[in-house]
């Protein structure tokens, strides 16, 4: 039995601060030997475990940057970061869970970044037909506690087409992204605190997460 996910290796995220310095393959290969120790060894223990606790497919970003577009040729990112989402939905589509950590913090949250047209719409007439219930998951004050103040995400500046300007969830149906997480310091990454701390916020976002997948698939949910 492995023993349990206590926080990456101490040197990682002054590891990712020399890469922010000098981000070159002669900075990452001469460093090898903590990529793999510090940083790539327990992430992959703590995707195996949480994959084990939340039942998700998992989506692991990978360190090297996609240039080919870009002006920024650097070629590694300085942080790393994974998502998860439900099994009955392609890969990214619908609500998941995510977290980063990098020299300027970790995020832990979720929710729906970048819905498709057609998503979105299912999504607000959930929100329009089940209010109630949307407002008891994201006007909780538990929710608000744990998640930064609660629901984020880009807005619309009017109700949008199909609802009355003056539909009681108009302000909710003006979201078109809706997202809710935490922010903490750097090197809460590296204590045995950071993996109870992204169980306890995926908990808490667990409810919005089902509620904006329903009307998407109903099958693959996350055991939170």
């Amino acid at each position: 039995m492995l023993a349990p996910f206590m926080g990456f290796g101490p040197e990682a995220i002054d590891w990712f601060r020399g890469l922010e310095a000098d981000n070159s393959k002669g900075y990452f290969e001469g460093t090898r030997a903590v990529w793999e120790t510090q940083v790539r060894a327990p992430l992959e223990r703590l995707l195996e475990e949480l994959g084990e606790e939340l039942g998700g497919s998992v989506k692991l970003f990978r360190p090297h940057r996609d240039v080919r577009f870009s002006k920024n040729k650097a070629p590694y990112k300085t942080h790393i970061a994974a998502s998860f989402w439900h099994r009955g939905l392609a890969k990214g589509a619908g609500a998941g869970l995510y977290f980063h950590v990098s020299p300027e913090g970790v995020w832990i949250g979720g929710g729906m970044y970048a819905p498709e047209t057609t998503q979105l719409q299912a999504v607000r007439e959930q929100i329009a037909a089940n209010l109630r219930r949307f407002r008891s998951i994201v006007e909780a004050p538990a929710f608000k506690r744990a998640l930064d103040g609660g629901l984020e995400g880009e807005q619309l500046q009017r109700v949008p087409r199909g609802f009355p300007k003056d539909h009681e969830a108009a302000g909710y149906l003006k979201y078109r992204q809706f997202l809710a997480g935490r922010e903490f310091p750097a090197r809460f990454a590296t204590g045995a605190a950071f993996y109870p701390g992204v169980l306890a916020v995926f908990r808490q976002l667990a409810p919005l997460i089902r509620f904006l997948n329903e009307p998407l698939n109903n099958s693959g949910r996350v055991r939170l």
